[in-house]
């Protein structure tokens, strides 16, 4: 027994069960997550219940279980129609139904506001449309079809406006810092730049006119439904977002609107407090904040590993800074956010406004929160890691790797260059995996630097300077606490939450294995003999 525990085999056979139950955990964690965010889109069936009591109720069953008080079977009705009901589901018990039928003609249409609405289609109003067809959930998806044309076209006017609106701030802005330099010394400038402002304005104001006009107009085209208790209620056909019949739809039909509402979540904006629609803005600024941050931390980080391991010489002080690096390591990230706040916001992005944009004060420009600071913050967060990682791979080289350089000539730059760091590269790339996976996921000290419920504009757009880190942006952990903690109604908001935490470990996984297989190319490549 004693020769049993000296070879270390008690520990080999620890070590391997702590690696399987983590992995078993990290697998259960992939499972949940993708369970009950992929199913989120499939059409279900809307089940009609005739209950006991004489009344009615349609909807789509999501969960079913036993009455914790009772101890009665019951189903979780999704009932939809917020508007009319006052809530998005009800709970059934199994003993109250008399009867429960699959109705072919039950419809489900998608809303800008209030929800889903479950009902059956009545009539059609096709007032201005062409219609080839007398049949009324026919008529509806051509009527459908055009007032989606006529909206393409709103969007193209929305599109002039935003030009209009953006040319019109800087008018504004240059204004303001003429104004500020003296209103007697450019007084021409200011009366020119001013009547360009004015006639932008006009143009958008008429632009904006049209608009309303427009979408006017597609507004009174609507739709007569019956809920399931037959009440009536009128639908304008411009807050239909998605119309179908899942009890009718065929299993490639199901695909079809499985894929539109996928593609809808990747490229559309949210709505309804971010419990439908889509998440482009949040995954847009989640990647363009970790590559943000990427590009701040790795230099820096590398450069500092650098110095520490092949320039500073072994002392006191080399030792109290490599012990703060990995102290740094462990601090909470909140702590971060409130020195990003004071530091970053207040410090430098309130004296850049002081010094390059005084006109524009108080209203602040970068003495705010925004994706700049934000990545800054996190920056300074994940880069002890980078160090750490960075520091280890360069002492893992065999010290005769440099001797052989020198030895040959070559000046100590050029054998940190030309071969330690290309050794070392697969190291560096371990410490920006890891730096990457914790900043994506990172919510705490985004909350106080800059991230926001909803932005209205993306930090990168097609209007110069193109890149405006100034803005405040929408961030994936964000939406999920937003959503999964803040929403009125948490049974609704569920399946959004668990949406955004796939897509929150799809980006980080496609990035750790992108970096990954860099890493492993550059391994394979600088491995010599002598490891």
């Amino acid at each position: 027994m004693k020769i049993f525990w000296k070879t270390g085999e008690p520990c080999v056979l620890a070590t391997g069960a702590a690696l399987a139950i983590i992995l078993v955990m990290s697998f259960a964690l992939v499972v949940t997550v993708m369970s009950n965010g992929l199913g989120y889109f499939w059409p279900r069936a809307l089940v009609k219940f005739e209950l006991k009591d004489g009344s009615f109720a349609l909807g789509q069953i999501t969960q079913e279980e036993k009455n914790p008080i009772s101890g009665i079977h019951r189903f979780q009705l999704k009932v939809g129609n917020r508007d009319i009901f006052g809530q998005d589901f009800r709970w059934i018990d199994e003993k109250d139904i008399a009867s429960r039928t699959l109705p072919a003609d039950a419809v489900l249409l998608e809303r800008r506001e209030h929800g889903n609405f479950f009902g059956f289609l009545k009539s059609v109003t096709v007032e201005g449309l062409n219609q080839t067809t007398a049949l009324p959930y026919e008529a509806l998806q051509q009527a459908l079809k055009q007032v989606s044309v006529k909206l393409n076209n709103t969007s193209k006017i929305k599109q002039q406006m935003s030009n209009l609106n953006n040319t019109a701030e800087r008018l504004r802005l240059k204004l303001l810092k003429l104004e500020y330099g003296g209103k007697e010394k450019n007084s021409d400038k200011i009366v020119e730049l001013a009547a360009a402002r004015e006639k932008t304005l006009a143009e958008f104001t008429r632009l904006n006119e049209q608009l309303t006009i427009t979408m006017a107009e597609v507004g009174r085209i609507t739709a007569q439904f019956n809920d399931v208790t037959g009440a009536d209620k009128d639908i304008s056909l411009v807050e239909i977002v998605a119309l179908q019949r899942p009890n009718s739809m065929t299993f490639l039909a199901k695909i079809a609107a499985y894929l539109e509402r996928v593609r809808e979540l990747l490229l559309d904006d949210p709505r309804e407090s971010n419990t439908e629609g889509g998440l482009f803005p949040a995954i847009f600024g989640t990647v363009m904040m970790v590559l943000l941050m990427s590009v701040f931390s790795l230099p820096f980080g590398v450069i500092a590993a650098i110095y520490l391991r092949e320039y500073a010489r072994d002392g006191l002080m080399t030792r109290m800074v490599r012990i703060a690096v990995n102290n740094l390591a462990g601090v909470p990230s909140i702590v971060y956010g409130v020195f990003g706040l004071g530091f970053f916001v207040y410090g430098i992005g309130g004296s850049i406004d002081s010094l390059f944009f005084p006109e524009r004060l108080p209203t602040p420009t970068f003495g705010t929160g925004g994706i700049l600071w934000s990545s800054l913050t996190l920056a300074l967060l994940t880069v002890p890691v980078v160090i750490v990682a960075t520091e280890e791979s360069l002492a893992s080289i065999p010290k005769g790797i440099r001797e052989g350089s020198l030895a040959l000539g070559a000046t100590k730059f050029q054998t940190l260059i030309k071969i330690l760091l290309p050794m070392a590269t697969p190291g560096i790339m371990t410490g920006l995996i890891l730096s990457m996976a914790r900043a994506a996921g990172e919510v705490a000290p985004l909350m106080i630097v800059g991230v926001v419920k909803l932005a209205p504009t993306l930090p990168f757009d097609m209007n110069f300077p193109f890149f405006h880190m100034d803005r405040k942006f929408m961030h994936l952990g964000f939406h999920i606490y937003d959503v999964g903690f803040q929403s009125p109604n948490v049974e609704a908001a569920k399946p959004m939450v668990y949406v955004t935490t796939m897509l929150l470990l799809a980006i980080v996984i496609v990035a750790s294995s992108v970096a990954i297989y860099l890493r492993n190319r550059m391994r394979s490549k600088y491995t010599t003999s002598t490891f």
